[in-house]
């Protein structure tokens, strides 16, 4: 789990939420568990946009940087233009770094949102580091301003990397990695947006992040206490690596407090071995030989967002997925399970992020205010099946949820807390990592649920 009886990340979001539904909306859903019908509930929206080809960087406004061709289109620095100095707030260390930029073409949702959250991938050879930005139009044809969603390399020699707090116009803000509308309930809305990558490197030197993937998905997720019930559609299990985070629990404590709060680079972990990728001996020796699975230690040191204190950074675990040769990682929003059976169906596993009560989610065992799970597959009965970090063994790690139970604490953006207060839920936020060059049926499915 992630700090299960901490408020989770988004709590300041559900603060509009709360205040919004206080009235008939809570009391409605406390008269019934089925308060809101499908009727009730408009259609969710997501807009997943991204630039990768070798045209899409030809595309943007380039300050430095140049695209380079191949197998694997990408940015890098060609000519910097210029020095920066940069005090990294969790050393204190200033240093002096050469600079380029690209700034990605206007990108206008198809769905206006309240939210946002960037994913991005690349290699940063030591003496590196990069930084992603972003900004837009509101609904009323006004500006944010450039927000910081990171400055992140894939060490941490270089830079600490971190997400940036205390960023806001007043009318929206950036909670972790997530660009939010402060208050929904006025309409006001992001239109459309552009992204900035600034690239760094040592002065006098030759080297260069190389970026592969930058994009954003936007979404204006429906506000609601449940979802629709979907129909079963498919029995098939994935054989995906388990691990359990429990079983580091007080190891490297200075990374989120050690292994009770690293669901998310364990699950991330899991699914990178699915696809092949293994880190060699050279990589975990840093790791004390008496702890069993170090490739877990690994992704959660590689993962962790020195600002946010966790290793829970959503786009900051998608981009240490693709620090493995030939893997993408992308954060999304998913609208059901039917879209899980669809990526199951062509061998695409998924990382999905819910919270709930103990009591709402049977055979769990536990609640959490935030917690990732790796699904693998369903039932023929059309349930759930899950390796759950949150298990005592790796043995223990394979779980069967009940569909119906599931998809309602994964979909559904309201939730009430143990102490009866309304909080926020995810959404249908979803990790996918899958190969940079899928296969037809990866790719159709992929595109099935808007990610290619």
């Amino acid at each position: 789990m992630s700090r299960a009886e901490q408020p989770s990340r988004r709590s300041v979001i559900a603060a509009a939420v709360a205040a919004a539904v206080a009235g008939g909306v809570g009391q409605a859903a406390a008269a019934g568990d089925g308060a809101e019908s499908a009727a009730d509930i408009p259609a969710r929206t997501v807009d997943n946009h991204a630039w990768t080809t070798y045209r899409d960087w030809c595309s943007g406004t380039a300050n430095g940087t140049r695209a380079v061709a191949g197998r694997r289109p990408g940015l890098v620095i060609a000519t910097p233009a210029g020095t920066t100095d940069y005090t990294d707030p969790h050393t204190g260390l200033t240093a002096t770094w050469e600079y380029a930029t690209w700034t990605s073409p206007d990108h206008r949702l198809a769905v206006p949102a309240t939210e946002a959250i960037a994913s991005w991938n690349a290699h940063t050879p030591e003496g590196t580091w990069l930084q992603i930005e972003l900004a837009g139009i509101y609904s009323d044809g006004t500006e944010t301003p450039w927000y910081v969603l990171g400055r992140w390399a894939s060490g941490d020699q270089d830079i600490r990397r971190t997400s940036v707090d205390d960023q806001s116009d007043g009318r929206s803000s950036i909670w972790t990695d997530t660009f939010a509308i402060d208050d929904p309930a006025t309409g006001l809305r992001l239109t459309s947006y552009r992204l900035r990558l600034t690239l760094h490197r040592k002065p006098g030197t030759t080297l260069t992040p190389k970026v592969w993937r930058v994009g954003a998905m936007g979404s204006d997720v429906p506000d609601r206490f449940t979802v629709p019930a979907s129909t079963p559609g498919l029995a098939r299990e994935l054989i995906v690596p388990r691990y359990s985070q429990e079983t580091h629990v007080g190891q490297y404590p200075e990374y989120d407090n050690g292994g009770e709060a690293w669901c998310s680079p364990t699950s991330s972990q899991m699914i990178v071995e699915y696809w092949g990728a293994r880190l060699t001996p050279e990589q975990l020796a840093w790791v004390d030989p008496a702890f069993a699975d170090p490739q877990v230690c690994h992704a959660a040191r590689f993962c962790f967002d020195y600002q946010y204190d966790g290793c829970g950074n959503w786009p900051f675990n998608a981009a240490y997925a693709a620090t493995f040769p030939d893997l993408q990682g992308v954060i999304t929003r998913l609208g059901s399970l039917t879209d899980l059976e669809t990526l199951i169906a062509a061998g695409l596993p998924a990382i999905t992020s819910q919270s709930f009560l103990k009591e709402e989610l049977t055979g769990a065992g536990y609640g959490t205010a935030g917690h990732l799970m790796t699904v693998i597959g369903f039932t023929a009965d059309g349930d759930v099946i899950a390796n759950d970090p949150n298990s005592p063994t790796n043995t223990a790690v394979r779980r069967v949820y009940k569909r119906r139970e599931w998809e309602n604490i994964w979909l559904r953006t309201k939730r009430y807390n143990a102490q009866g207060k309304v909080v926020s839920g995810t959404g249908g936020v979803c990790y996918l990592y899958f190969p940079a060059c899928p296969t037809p049926r990866q790719r159709a499915a992929l595109a099935a649920v808007g990610v290619l």
